[in-house]
């Protein structure tokens, strides 16, 4: 009888634990092009707390996203490969942006409010958020050391996936990688 329990009770450790790996695998089975960069995590990770801010001066963190996921975009205006990407996180999030999915584009280093404002007339961004993190002190303690870095976060506001450099978000791969991670369980 012991060896029963203790047998049935590894079989269903090990099923839950391939049904986890399967969910990553699924994913990472999406990747395609660009998105073969995006690294998904073994184990969810906790975010800081560090602060920055919107065009107001007002404070957010990115707990103020908890119970969606979220892809944090850091970049910056002098960022050719960032501004080349804004278009696509733009269309990406007006598809998928709402109650369970929100792109947040993090301006790192100096970016002056109007050249922000400026280029996104540029590029035809009109959904995605201006905030600002001048100091770096988030993109520091998050280990962004290039740009664009992406992050992705599970509605715990964990990190689960990340990615340097840029991306086509508006591929076929981003949109089932989104798709798949919003699919109801």
């Amino acid at each position: 009888m012991r060896f029963i329990s203790a047998a049935v009770l590894y079989t269903a450790l090990a099923l839950g634990a391939n049904a986890a790996l399967a969910g990553t695998a699924e994913l990472e089975a999406l990747r395609e092009g660009s998105m073969k960069k995006l690294a998904f995590a073994a184990e969810p990770t906790a975010v800081p707390t560090t602060t920055f801010t919107d065009v107001t001066g007002a404070e957010h963190s990115l707990a103020d996203w908890q119970g969606k996921y979220v892809l944090v975009n850091f970049w910056a205006t002098w960022c050719a490969p960032c501004r080349k990407e804004l278009p696509a996180l733009d269309a990406l999030n007006r598809d998928f942006g709402g109650d369970d999915f929100e792109v947040v584009t993090i301006a790192t280093g100096r970016n002056l409010v109007p050249a922000i404002e400026r280029l996104f007339a540029e590029v035809g961004v009109e959904s995605l958020p201006i905030l600002l993190d001048p100091k770096l002190a988030l993109s520091r303690e998050m280990g962004v050391l290039g740009l664009p870095v992406s992050v992705i976060l599970d509605p715990e506001g964990r990190e689960i996936a990340r990615m340097s450099g840029d991306a086509e978000w508006n591929s076929d791969s981003a949109r089932a990688i989104i798709g798949a991670l919003l699919k109801p369980e």
